[in-house]
């Protein structure tokens, strides 16, 4: 299989945004509310155990969101690899017949 590498900036078409928690927290996650602006609800805000696992939750959330999207872009990529492949050999079987129909034309 036809393999293409290109660098990280274009790895992402600007169209698609991958999921990501903002970096705007203070502290450790679930440890409640911080200086972004929003507590991140009542569970978080109060902090101890229950905001940790919420947090987690959170991140957990976030990182299978990311996964995915990841895995449906790899996706994409390779059939339109394997799209543009197909395209390749058919263009050179027009290019046969368009050659052997000159080839006819001139005899």
């Amino acid at each position: 299989m036809f393999v293409v590498r290109r660098s990280a900036a274009r790895l992402y078409p600007a169209g698609v945004q991958l999921a990501k928690m903002s970096g705007s927290q203070v502290g450790d996650l679930g440890s409640g509310a911080g200086k972004g602006g929003g507590g991140g609800g009542s569970i978080r805000e109060a902090g101890g155990a229950f905001g940790k696992l919420e947090a987690a939750r959170e991140e957990e959330y976030f990182y299978k969101k990311q996964r995915e999207q990841l895995e449906r872009l790899k996706n994409d990529q390779i059939h339109q690899a394997e799209f543009h492949h197909q395209q390749i050999k058919e263009h050179e079987e027009a290019i046969q017949r368009h050659k052997q129909f000159l080839d006819n034309l001139n005899k």
